[in-house]
């Protein structure tokens, strides 16, 4: 009885360390039939503890993992990236390294962006392929379809105030109504009654206005109508007539009333909205049956949209001419505007708005700055905002945003960045670039003119500065060798620049993009891109998965960032937008119409 027992336990500690044996191999090259991950080194004969489930082979080898890694990671490049980064490594040793595989991701990107596209733009030494990936498929998701679906609720919005507007003529149409019987009473009331015998005397009252009723004139203004029928004098009879007449247009009236009330239905009706009488809001479509059917037809509702907008309550009483998301993860937004104000939004609340948190101000100010706010940057929790009275004015997100420190330019300050720590760099009119230490009561630490006329957008790192100027160049700057190391020439000016990894895209004034690689300090033009702006490209946000633009041309754009450029969707707004912001997937941009307006994915 004891002899079984030992043979089965000697088996079961065999395969088991030649389970682990073979999950703790590593990998050799693909071709390596014997050495793939596919064959976790485990000899076909082989049992497996039927207490511990694997996706290793089957004592017959039929089982997933006996397949050609090329099969396998075929197999994987169709699981959704989020799967293949944090659930394949979960499973074993072998799956995990699918995600280890950079040929793998090339084809699921190459996927993503289309055969004929070029991915990424710039170098490929040391790109992340797993999080780009993985940030091209939520952009997908998210965005796909936005644009109609945004159109299809502007169309519905439109319909709804044609109803409004309707229902609004039909009210002023009763209302002309009730006006013009009233006037034919209070006329009626003061005619003088003719007794028999005497002959009527023709009579005017003044201010009295002409009526059209049935396409009938009652009378002309200052003068009353006069009895045609035989040219017989008007007696008390008549009166009654008069009476029987005004009744009978009363009950013209009201059926005119009821015929527009109809007609005001069958509006609705047409464009598919129907006003819920007991008060509540209005309802898209016919109305659902009792068991939830539409016009007798059981069919799903269709799923709501990946994102929710969310139009910020009316802070600004002028143009909004820059946005900054802030926080980390979307959770706070900054908005500068014309009316010289800085005010900080709450995203976190739920609902279809945010909720206003701070209108910054320091002491014995009125406003947060003199002139226009223009341009913000962040780091950590310092907040900086320039403006066109020719100041940087600090502020500490932390601290409530109480105020931090005072930096003033000799001109109009048009751009800002915040490349580390306590170092912030400003773009002024003067064609200057300077560079402030925050720290310090004297913060200015160098002021370099760079360019020949108006320096309109500015990206740096710890090393190097990036910045572009009204007079068609872009110039990079080394800061630790203190030169200036490139200038190049363009045929347009740049407004917006962004810098991520190696690199750097911007728009320019004619609705164009530029792509440009940033390496070593060696700066390279790569491609221009027509993505459909026809005006200035005010603002860019590039990432490795992702590309957001906006332009003056009243349009937001979301592609993804291969060459050429693959656009997701296209938001149509009703003013020209000045600028955007990205941050953990919440996109946020700054109107002319002194508003701010936030996408994010729904909660």
């Amino acid at each position: 009885m004891s002899e079984p027992r030992v043979t089965v336990g000697q088996d079961e500690a065999g395969a088991g360390r030649g389970e682990k044996e073979a999950k703790s191999a590593p990998l050799k090259q693909p071709s390596n039939e014997a050495s793939r991950p596919g064959q976790l080194g485990l000899h076909p004969g082989s049992p497996l503890p039927s207490a511990e489930p694997s996706p290793s082979p089957s004592a017959e080898g039929s089982g997933l993992l006996s397949l050609p890694w090329e099969m396998v990671a075929r197999i994987a490049s169709h699981l959704p990236a989020q799967c293949v980064i944090t659930v394949l490594p979960q499973v074993c040793h072998a799956l995990g390294n699918v995600g280890k595989d950079s040929t793998a991701w090339q084809l699921r990107a190459r996927r993503l962006t289309g055969p004929r596209a070029s991915f990424p733009v710039g170098p490929r030494d040391g790109f992340d392929w797993p999080s780009a990936c993985l940030e091209m498929e939520e952009l997908i998701a998210c965005w796909t379809g936005q644009g109609e679906r945004a159109a299809r609720e502007a169309e519905q919005a439109e319909r709804e105030r044609e109803v409004e507007r309707a229902q609004e003529r039909e009210r002023d149409r009763e209302a002309l109504a009730e006006e013009g019987i009233r006037e034919w009473e209070e006329v009626e009331e003061g005619r003088p009654q003719v007794e028999e015998g005497v002959e009527e005397v023709d009579f005017q009252v003044e201010g009295v206005m002409a009526v059209q009723w049935d396409g009938e004139e009652l009378m002309e203004e200052g003068e009353m109508q006069q009895d045609r029928e035989g040219d017989l004098p008007m007696g008390v009879g008549e009166g009654e007539e008069r009476q029987e007449a005004a009744a009978e247009a009363m009950m013209e009236e009201e059926r005119d009333d009821e015929q527009g009330v109809l007609e005001a239905i069958e509006v609705e009706e047409r464009v598919g909205v129907l006003a819920d009488r007991d008060g509540q809001d209005y309802i898209a479509g016919p109305r659902l049956g009792r068991e939830g059917e539409r016009n007798g037809s059981s069919r799903a509702p269709s799923p709501p949209p990946a994102l929710e907008r969310l139009s910020l309550p009316s802070g600004h009483i002028a143009e909004v001419n820059s946005v900054l998301l802030v926080g980390g993860d979307g959770a706070v937004c900054a908005s500068g505007s014309r009316d010289r104000n800085v005010n900080l939004w709450d995203l976190r609340d739920g609902g279809s708005t945010g909720r206003l948190l701070h209108t910054l101000g320091g002491q014995g100010l009125f406003s947060t700055h003199k002139g226009w706010v223009w341009c913000l940057a962040a780091r950590g929790p310092l907040l900086a905002s320039g403006s066109f009275d020719s100041t940087v004015r600090l502020w500490d997100l932390g601290a409530q945003g109480a105020e931090r420190g005072l930096i003033r330019a000799r001109a109009a300050v048009l751009c800002l960045a915040l490349p580390q720590k306590d170092v912030l760099l400003a773009g002024t009119y003067d064609k200057k670039v300077s560079v402030y230490d925050t720290r310090v009561a004297e913060p200015l630490v160098k002021s370099l003119r760079l360019h020949s006329n108006a320096v309109l957008c500015l990206v740096a790192d710890e090393q190097y500065i990036l910045s572009g100027s009204k007079d068609r160049t872009v110039v990079i700057y080394d800061r630790r060798a203190g030169k200036t190391l490139q200038k190049l020439q363009l045929s347009s000016y740049l407004l917006s620049m962004c810098y991520s990894d190696s690199e750097v895209w911007a728009g320019d004034n004619r609705g164009m993009l530029h792509a440009f690689s940033m390496q070593a300090g060696f700066f390279k033009p790569l491609s221009q891109f027509d993505v459909g702006h026809t005006s200035l490209v005010t603002g860019i946000h590039r990432s490795p998965g992702s590309l957001y633009t906006c332009s003056a041309d009243r349009t937001i754009k979301v592609h993804l960032p291969c060459s050429p450029p693959r656009t997701l969707c296209t938001l149509h707004h009703q003013a020209g937008v000045n600028g955007l912001s990205v941050e953990a997937g919440v996109l946020a941009i700054a109107s002319g119409e002194m508003c701010v307006e936030v996408w994010r994915a729904r909660r």
